[in-house]
């Protein structure tokens, strides 16, 4: 139980004051914390009073009041609303004279004095603990501008308690320069703006410390800028060849892409016109064997007719040759035989 103890005072930061000072504990919002308080002389307190309060703006506000076994937890009346079912003691340590207490998820309420009483002891003995909760939120980071030159950056924390500090940082942990803070304190919580400009490529950090409570935290971001190049050539030139090599890219593959259109469509063009002058030798040649069956029938006819016709003209000489012929003849035998 001892070590548990140990370890929970080890979570929040405790300061003991000098003189009559109070000790101071710190603890970040939200966390768990141990108030301690013990006897020196470590005499058993089971059966005895001790009181905790906090102080109030118009009166003491009761915490946790222990008398000899009987407290807030078990029933007892009184205690202050805020407190009700967050506020616990270490039972088993009362015999050791530890009358410390601990505060479950702490608020910003929760800040302020506290006291642990024992009226009842000889002399009585009271114990004064300040008690700081603050609130700290992680920063949200963002980019405002970016152009060749460099980025503006923009860290913006909200809520935060008590007063942080807020650097920006690059990634090897170099403080940047950065403008002035812009604070707003509203009633103890602090809103806080910090600007820087960059003007390399690196992870940035906007980093916020609260050195009353002890906590810090972060938050990153990624910046690419287009850094000069050598001499006289800056970013623009490199943009601008690689606009141009491009620009030239894409104008030799829309030609390219051009000339292949234009080959597919003079090739079905040619193809189309092969069609077309096949379809026309087919038809011609077809045409053509038609024209000449037809010839050849009409010069078979003429032929036909020319050879009777000359049958005819034959037949009709011989008639006319053989008629005079036989007469002739006729009157030859018969003038032959009267000699």
């Amino acid at each position: 139980m001892k070590i548990m103890i140990l370890c929970l005072c080890l979570l929040s930061t405790i300061t003991l004051g000098h003189g009559h000072g109070p000790a101071v504990v710190r603890v970040e919002e939200g966390s768990d914390v141990i108030l301690p308080c013990s006897l020196s002389s470590k005499e058993n307190i089971v059966d005895k009073l001790f009181d905790w309060r906090k102080d109030g703006q118009k009166k003491k506000e009761e915490v946790f009041l222990y008398d000899g076994g009987d407290h807030y937890n078990n029933g007892r009346p009184g205690q202050d609303e805020q407190f009700k079912g967050r506020v616990s003691h270490f039972k088993d340590q009362l015999k050791n004279g530890n009358a410390s207490i601990k505060i479950n998820n702490t608020k910003i309420s929760d800040s302020g004095n506290y006291t642990c009483d024992f009226p009842h002891l000889e002399p009585r003995q009271t114990f004064y603990i300040e008690l700081v909760v603050g609130a700290a939120l992680k920063p949200y980071t963002r980019t405002l501008t970016a152009t060749e030159d460099g980025a503006l950056l923009q860290c913006v924390v909200e809520g935060a308690s008590p007063k942080p500090k807020v650097e920006w940082k690059d990634r090897a942990g170099n403080i940047l320069p950065a403008e002035e803070p812009q604070v707003s304190d509203r009633g103890g919580s602090y809103d806080v703006t910090l600007l820087t400009t960059v003007t390399k490529t690196d992870h940035y950090r906007c980093v916020v410390t609260q050195e009353e409570i002890h906590h810090q935290t972060h938050s990153e971001t990624y910046v690419f800028i287009y850094e000069k190049l050598r001499e006289e050539s800056s970013s623009k030139e490199l943009i601008g060849w690689l606009g141009g090599f491009f620009s030239g890219w894409v104008s030799g593959v829309l030609t390219l892409a051009a000339v292949l259109v234009l080959l597919v469509a003079t090739k079905c063009i040619i193809i189309r016109r092969i069609k077309e002058h096949r379809s026309r030798e087919r038809l011609e040649n077809a045409e053509y064997k038609k024209k000449n069956l037809s010839l050849s029938k009409l010069q078979q006819r003429e032929d036909e007719e020319s050879v009777k016709l000359q049958n005819g003209e034959y037949r009709q000489r011989e008639a006319v040759v053989s008629g005079p012929m036989l007469h002739i003849l006729i009157y030859f035998i018969r003038n032959w035989g009267r000699r």
